[in-house]
């Protein structure tokens, strides 16, 4: 399965939220059922992420390319309340918090360094 790799899987903001994907919904699973919906919410923006930096680098024009990109980073941003929430409510720990709030940020702005490169071309 691993043998052939599409070209997605060379980028390394593809890597880094693959990897936070990982994390985050192997942390956020212990979350009680009650709670449900702010969790459900935080996996479906965090594994948003690599889905549309993959999705993106399938299409042929540099504009539809930016575009889920640009997705991709509105997702990053999404999770930064969500994750607040989940502290606020004692869900996750304040040190998850911010360990998770550098990595996205960074995964932002990596993001945002893709879609200038998408505007220039």
């Amino acid at each position: 399965m691993e043998n052939s790799e599409f070209l997605f899987e060379k980028l390394d903001v593809y890597q880094k939220s693959l990897n936070l994907s990982i994390k985050v919904c192997k942390e956020i699973v212990k979350i009680p059922y009650k709670y449900a919906r702010i969790r459900d919410q935080l996996i479906g923006a965090i594994i948003s992420i690599p889905l549309n930096i993959a999705e993106g680098s399938g299409r042929t024009s540099s504009k539809e390319k930016a575009n889920f990109y640009k997705i991709a980073r509105g997702s990053g941003f999404e999770c930064i309340p969500l994750l607040k929430i989940l502290w606020k409510l004692d869900l996750v720990t304040e040190e998850i918090v911010s360990k998770w709030r550098i990595l996205i940020s960074e995964i932002c702005r990596m993001l945002s360094g893709l879609i200038r490169y998408q505007k220039g071309r």
